[in-house]
């Protein structure tokens, strides 16, 4: 009797050990934010460039609590494709309203979920098609200098917003562009001296 007491204790306590390398395993899987006064849906979105959406629904709710703790999804794009998103964006919306930042970031994710272009934020950025680079600053070199605050900012918000926009595909200068490709196809929206279009 006393060695079969023994090894249920014994098989109870393994089984302890094991549900806490499993509890710990998978809260180390999660990203967990404990919510600040204030904050809501769409500032935690784009702290973490996360799709609001993809939030919410992680949570099982639409509304807050400060001191809530909140499941953060593992965003879609790795870190190292942010900055490099960030840096594309900084190249070729420099001098561009916020909101230009923001629409040039949604580009990138819309190609990459469009069946036209390559399926990853590098492989969009680095497209060459009919040996012409997608994006000018590739070809320059410009992608190479440093992202400045705002275009990592207008990334993550590109990311919270995502399945949210008009899905453009392309932007270009009118005053520039001199391919009647281009000028032809449908305009979604006109950010300073940016067109975007599907």
């Amino acid at each position: 009797m006393k060695k079969l007491k023994k090894l249920v204790i014994a098989a109870g306590f393994i089984l302890s050990i094991s549900s806490f390398t499993l509890n710990s395993q998978s809260e180390a899987a999660t990203n967990s934010y404990k919510v600040q006064n204030g904050e809501t849906y769409w500032k935690i979105a784009t702290k973490f460039g996360v799709p609001v959406n993809t939030l919410i629904n992680a949570n099982h709710s639409s509304t807050l609590h400060a001191g809530q703790n909140l499941v953060i999804p593992n965003s879609s794009i790795s870190e190292s494709d942010k900055e490099l998103m960030a840096r594309l964006v900084h190249a070729e919306a420099q001098g561009e309203p916020y909101s230009g930042k923001v629409a040039v970031a949604s580009v990138i994710l819309n190609r990459v979920k469009s069946p036209d272009f390559p399926s990853t934020v590098r492989g969009v950025i680095y497209q060459i098609d009919s040996g012409h680079y997608a994006f000018t600053p590739v070809q320059n070199g410009a992608i190479n200098q440093a992202a400045d605050a705002d275009s990592m900012r207008a990334v993550n918000e590109a990311l919270a917003l995502e399945g949210q926009g008009n899905g453009s595909l392309y932007f270009y200068n009118p005053k520039t562009a001199k391919s009647s490709w281009i000028l032809s196809r449908p305009v979604t929206v006109t950010i300073g001296n940016h067109r975007f279009a599907k």
